[in-house]
């Protein structure tokens, strides 16, 4: 058995829990956030057979893409200013962090 965390953007969270279920997957949703953009992510706990991990796997990358956003940098406090850039800057976003772990224990009461 596995648990796979996955972190994603809250984007992605609805049609990634969806898709989930529609292939009889069981997820818990946990409310997070990420600490570079300082915005709302999802994470994702999900518990599978050895043999449907990269079933799962398949849905979170179909569900859950990357884009580029504009982000408006955070001015330094009392550091260097001299590589401060005032205006908003691409970044890529999105897609998912993926762990896969091992279960050692399984219990539902």
């Amino acid at each position: 058995m596995k648990l796979i965390l996955t972190v994603i953007q809250d984007k992605d969270s609805a049609k990634l829990l969806n898709a989930l279920v529609e292939h009889n997957f069981r997820a818990t949703k946990l409310a997070s956030t990420g600490g570079f953009l300082k915005s709302g992510n999802t994470t994702f706990m999900i518990g599978t057979e050895d043999i449907r991990v990269e079933k799962a796997l398949q849905i979170i990358k179909e569900n859950c893409q990357s884009r580029d956003q504009l982000v408006a940098p955070v001015s330094p406090m009392g550091g260097n200013a001299d590589s401060y850039v005032p205006y908003p800057v691409e970044v890529e976003v999105g897609g998912a962090t993926v762990f896969v772990l091992p279960v050692e224990q399984f219990k539902q009461f």
